[in-house]
């Protein structure tokens, strides 16, 4: 059996993060979705995603019997089993969302779509769907714990640091060569695990659930509360709360977070703020690329919505609920657009940031990881940018 995660319908409510990735490789809790399905099922998956990204994945000798799963869906014991034994005649949903089914067929995303189905199977497990960038945060705390649970890092932990930290609770966990001296550790809201090669610097404190991906840091005094996933390499610093950062990013300097996902390679300059919360504590709105218009998302707290390669200079101001395209590069002493597209140059009034310039600032940024640009990425950035201009 081979296992295909494929792009959702809803696919671009989750737009601009999956704007450069398969909603298969969205980062919720400590590892991405197409991880946590190999783990649950203990085979490989491939990734079945929209055309001009489909150079970034394998997607060669798919054939005989197919397990083809939403890529939007975490997995749980229940669901593998259910998705496992489901016969060839049946499809399991979530109300009226496809979860899965199994075809003999090698089919493409149109097809799959397209699809109707005679017996429709009600999925008996609480199942997490990511159908907005905030169900992202808002998932956290329930996926941190049960990666934790689920990858064994419960069991792989060697916890030296309880000597040289404050440490409340008994979820702690830790990989060996993680480092922390001087800090607070409060997991009696739930769980903190600091991955391979991290480090959380002193006068820190973190209040679980807590995720650091391996290689990142944790700069000096900062304040972070859970439920926080920090994907890998990754420097955060200031006052976090609620929020995940898909990795290869920096937010390492003061300034708050609050209820917000920043994709990869972004990066917030010095006293970066993000509203999360509106002076009249209403629901807050925000812009949708499906609808192409603001958007209620029924949440008191949401922050800003960022995608690949996006920066902010020093000082500033974010609006609550504010959603920021690809490669894009905000400055000014005035709040911008609550919506800011792709490839956008400025604060309150801006102009196109242009193509060349977007690649060297990537290459550069990318570099200071040792990653390239390759071709692939090129070509998908160039495809957003005219894209985004028509």
């Amino acid at each position: 059996m081979q296992i295909v995660l494929f792009d959702p319908k809803f696919r671009d409510s989750l737009l601009p993060l999956t704007f450069t990735k398969s909603v298969a490789k969205l980062r919720v809790g400590g590892f991405c979705i197409d991880q946590k399905w190999e783990k649950a099922l203990g085979l490989l998956v491939k990734i079945l995603t929209q055309d001009y990204l489909q150079c970034l994945y394998d997607s060669k000798n798919i054939e005989g019997n197919i397990l083809y799963i939403n890529a939007a869906v975490c997995p749980n014991e229940i669901l593998a089993e259910e998705l496992n034994s489901i016969s060839f005649t049946k499809a399991i949903f979530s109300n009226d969302i496809l979860i899965g089914f199994k075809s003999s067929e090698n089919l493409s995303l149109e097809q799959i779509h397209n699809l109707t189905f005679d017996i429709k199977v009600q999925t008996k497990s609480d199942v997490s769907i990511i159908q907005n960038p905030w169900d992202l945060f808002k998932l956290a705390g329930k996926e941190i714990a049960e990666d934790i649970s689920r990858f064994d890092l419960d069991k792989q932990s060697e916890n030296n640091l309880t000597k040289q930290n404050i440490v409340f609770g008994n979820q702690l966990f830790a990989h060996p060569s993680a480092k922390a001296k001087g800090c607070i550790f409060n997991t009696e809201s739930g769980p903190i695990y600091l991955g391979e090669d991290t480090e959380v610097m002193e006068g820190s404190i973190i209040r679980g659930p807590f995720f650091l991906g391996e290689h990142s840091a944790v700069k000096l005094g900062a304040k972070i509360y859970g439920p926080t996933v920090i994907g890998p390499h990754c420097k955060v610093g200031g006052e976090i709360s609620n929020s995940v950062l898909q990795g290869y990013s920096n937010k390492g300097h003061d300034g708050f977070m609050g209820n917000s996902v920043l994709g990869e390679w972004c990066n917030l300059g010095a006293d970066t703020n993000t509203s999360n919360l509106k002076n009249n504590y209403s629901k807050v709105s925000v812009y949708s690329y499906a609808t192409k218009s603001m958007e209620n998302t029924g949440e008191q707290f949401c922050g800003v919505i960022m995608g690949d390669h996006s920066k902010t200079g020093i000082n500033t101001m974010l609006n609550t609920g504010s959603v920021v395209g690809v490669s894009s590069n905000i400055f000014g002493g005035d709040f911008p657009p609550k919506f800011i597209p792709s490839f956008y140059w400025g604060g309150k009034t801006g102009e196109t940031f242009k193509l060349e310039k977007a690649f060297e600032v990537a290459e550069k940024m990318m570099a200071r990881r040792n990653v390239s640009l390759t071709e692939n990425d090129r070509q998908i950035l160039s495809h957003i940018f005219h894209l985004e201009q028509q």
